[in-house]
């Protein structure tokens, strides 16, 4: 059985937005609550709620923070504002997101008590931030397929993850969304996801401590377990792209629990016999 590695041993009170940086060769990663951005062995310090990031060269990413897009630059640790993002609703907070192939910018926002219905949603493409799903409660795992026809999405207490078709020419969404899995019943809650090469789908499972990816058929092909259950974001990397990095959260866990899990809230690392597929891109 395939053995997590502790990556970082930093406790996060809510771990999430994996990134492999190609051009770094790093992983970025945040803690949400914890309002902090780790990049490799580095800390920035934010002073507003951040989740999710796109690499827009080897040292700028666009970061989504509560009520904007943000152009932070990794040397400096500082930030420009590119776009608002709800920023008139200060009830809502980013949550998951993931650059696309055209360049764009795919970015979820959630009510800060996850209220129902209180989220959304939306893509920043060439200077505009569009709405694409309204209404989700704890919008997750938005990720494209490796021939870019396809984005995934969940809200993860449906327990229902989807897939809708995507235009050639400009990366919106077309047509009718479709469901990917139909997992009610069970006790796994989907949370942040990434294709591999082959294009299957492995997504972090809240309150399960795992990682699970599904073929094209829908039909699990392999997991991997953490010692922490409240598994949030996986990511591909390192040499050859063959290493999953998942992130964990420690906030909501009792102190009792916490004392014999000791390794909840850090970041893991386990080698795979997959091999993702590079992040695009952020085009602004």
């Amino acid at each position: 059985m395939t053995t997590a590695r502790v990556h970082d041993q930093t406790v996060c009170l809510l771990g999430e937005g994996a990134l492999w940086h190609p051009e770094r060769q790093e992983l970025l990663w945040f803690d949400i609550l914890g309002r902090t951005l780790f990049v490799g062995d580095r800390r920035h310090r934010l002073t507003e709620l951040s989740s999710a990031a796109g690499w827009i060269d080897r040292d700028t990413v666009l970061m989504a923070q509560k009520g904007a897009l943000v152009r932070f630059d990794l040397a400096r640790g500082t930030g420009e504002t590119i776009a608002g993002l709800e920023e008139s609703n200060p009830a809502v907070r980013s949550n998951d997101g993931r650059a696309d192939p055209w360049g764009g910018f795919w970015i979820s926002t959630m009510g800060l008590k996850a209220e129902p219905e209180a989220g959304a949603i939306w893509r920043y493409w060439k200077g505009e931030v569009r709405q694409i799903v309204p209404k989700v409660q704890i919008p997750n795992a938005i990720c494209f397929d490796p021939e870019g026809t396809h984005v995934v999405y969940t809200d993860t207490e449906t327990q229902i993850v989807w897939r809708q078709a995507l235009s050639d020419a400009d990366g919106f969404p077309t047509g009718e969304r479709e469901q990917v899995l139909d997992l009610r019943g069970t006790d796994l809650f989907p949370d942040g996801a990434v294709f591999d090469a082959d294009g299957h789908l492995w997504i972090a499972f809240w309150g399960a401590g795992k990682v699970i990816g599904y073929g094209r058929d829908g039909q699990p092909v392999d997991e991997f377990s953490i010692p922490a259950r409240q598994s949030t974001c996986p990511a591909f990397g390192g040499e050859g792209l063959s290493t999953l990095f998942v992130t964990s959260a420690a906030a909501g866990i009792p102190q009792e629990e916490l004392a014999v899990t000791p390794e909840t809230g850090r970041t893991f690392a386990v080698e795979t016999g997959f091999r993702g597929v590079p992040e695009p891109k952020v085009v602004l």
